[in-house]
């Protein structure tokens, strides 16, 4: 067996706060791997510094070095979002040896006195800045991991927006090196250039918008094909979101479901499916707005979901009655998968009851009337019924 890949983790400190096995790893390396950054870390020795994309490089760098002593250099702990747990996931976990340097995390919450176990870590490096909006609440502490020196600016920039900027940001850069600085301002106040390493902690100041299902309708954008409120939270809850499943949203809209399907959990993903051009665009930007990791696929169903990732749920919000919309939505549905169809009119609600007697199910009937004036008193306006049929695969 041809010996385990070396990962080190390598801090700001550099050569000099590595541990003995560290440096033993690197010095009897036949070849070194990392960033341009981290290499400049380490004493000389044969070295390859990654190339862009990282993704395409890095299996033809190790095919290359084959049958030699690979060291691979990453930053802090190499599995916490880092190129340990990319090397365990392509070779295996007894083809990669792991050695651990403290993560950012751990250096900030020391130099901040943050309980690591209560703290909210959201990586940047990947994402996009709106991924923070899910975890914008009240009294939160988050640890943001930089992507470089113009995502403080951005987190600052998106807080003012969100009503946040009241919230104490501090930018650490360089943890655990001689050059480190700490640097702490309001959201609302934040100007200064940083370091590229930078991590940001910020302690949340601003209104409550929950990550449980059943947004205020006019937190989307919309043009009235939204799924209202009430309905939304008993549509989601049949959907039974679960870390790190998969939504297809057939129908989008203004993109309700799918967005706080996505907002359940950091690792939830969504497919939105919505032929009008428009409506596409106004999804996309609710997400954006909101959180979403909402992945839009302009087009009619049931043709424009040929070839998509098998799903773990399924909302039909529009379509229903398109010919084979069922069958090909039943087909695709992972195993345990759950699938939940809205209809208003007689021809939809027609076909669910022919659905449900063939397949089972839970059949719901869906009634909300709201408070409205009645000349100078108030009343109920009761909204077009909703049935909700929903059934495991």
């Amino acid at each position: 067996m041809p010996d385990p890949i070396t990962v080190v983790g390598i801090g700001a400190d550099g050569w000099h706060g590595l541990s003995p096995a560290a440096r033993a790893a690197i010095e009897s390396a036949d070849i070194l791997m990392g960033s341009a950054r981290q290499l400049a870390l380490v004493p000389d020795a044969p070295r390859v510094a990654w190339s862009s994309p990282l993704s395409e490089s890095l299996p033809r760098l190790l095919q290359e070095h084959r049958g030699q002593r690979i060291c691979v250099l990453a930053s802090g702990d190499p599995t916490f979002h880092g190129i340990g747990t990319t090397l365990v996931r392509m070779l295996g976990a007894d083809a990669v040896r792991v050695i651990p340097h403290p993560s950012s995390v751990s250096l900030a919450c020391a130099r901040l006195g943050w309980p690591q176990d209560q703290v909210q870590v959201v990586s940047l490096v990947n994402q996009p800045v709106e991924r923070l909006h899910p975890h914008l609440q009240p009294g939160r502490q988050l640890l943001i991991l930089s992507r470089g020196t113009q995502t403080p600016a951005e987190v600052a920039q998106l807080l003012v927006a969100r009503g946040y900027g009241s919230s104490s940001m501090t930018v650490l850069e360089q943890l655990g090196g001689s050059n480190e600085r700490v640097r702490r301002a309001a959201a609302a106040d934040w100007s200064d250039d940083v370091d590229a390493l930078n991590v940001i902690a910020v302690e949340c100041e601003g209104p409550v918008l929950s990550t449980v299902p059943g947004l205020p309708d006019d937190a989307y954008e919309n043009d009235g094909q939204l799924t209202k409120r009430e309905v939304r939270a008993v549509t989601l809850s049949r959907l039974a979101p679960v870390p790190g499943q998969l939504l297809w949203d057939i129908g989008g809209g203004a993109g309700s479901i799918a967005i706080e399907w996505s907002r359940h959990h950091p690792s939830c993903r969504a497919i939105a499916i919505e032929r009008d051009p428009d409506r596409a665009k106004r999804l996309e930007r609710n997400a954006a707005a909101l959180g979403g990791a909402v992945n839009v696929v302009e087009g009619a169903a049931p043709a424009a979901l040929d070839g998509l990732e098998s799903p773990d749920a399924i909302f039909i919000g529009g379509g229903a009655t398109a010919a084979g919309m069922f069958d090909v939505c039943w087909n695709a549905l992972r195993p345990g998968g759950r699938l939940v169809t809205n209809g208003v009119t007689l021809e939809t609600e027609s076909l669910i009851a022919a659905w449900h007697k063939t397949h089972g199910g839970d059949l719901v009937r869906l009634s909300v009337q709201r408070a409205a004036p009645v000349g100078t008193m108030t009343g109920w306006r009761p909204a077009m019924p909703v049935t909700i049929w929903s059934v495991t695969k």
